[in-house]
């Protein structure tokens, strides 16, 4: 995490923070508005460093115990604190593959009947 973004989370104190101004550097084109910031953005700094170490352990709880010197508990109480002040990302189904459907018609996991309703459905 850069410098620059612990020094602004120290001076809002944690409080919400609207970007106005956003300028790529590549081309130098700048766009003003008001946007809100990604909410991993909006985690403190310590949770953004907690989540990128969690994601550099591949989601090991174990070698986060290890990383931070704490217990299973204080690791899963963090991570669930965290998580409730993330929203949940909603991800689209796989579009449905009739191959897929006919291996389970075929295992009897599903009927013909509900086979049918499925392949109907919207990718």
């Amino acid at each position: 995490m850069s410098h620059e973004w612990q020094a602004l989370t120290r001076l809002t104190g944690g409080g919400p923070v609207e970007v106005e101004r956003v300028r790529c550097t590549d081309s130098g084109v700048a766009i003003e508005g008001r946007f809100e910031l990604p909410a991993l953005a909006r985690l403190s700094a310590e949770d953004q460093t907690f989540v990128a170490a969690f994601v550099r352990c591949h989601g090991s709880i174990k070698q986060m115990e290890k990383y931070f010197g704490v217990s299973y508990p204080t690791i899963k109480n963090r991570l669930n604190r965290i998580g409730s002040q993330l929203p949940f990302v909603e991800v689209d189904p796989p579009p449905v593959k009739a191959g897929d459907v006919l291996g389970q018609i075929e295992r009897g996991e599903m009927t013909v009947a509900e086979a049918v309703e499925r392949l109907k459905e919207k990718p």
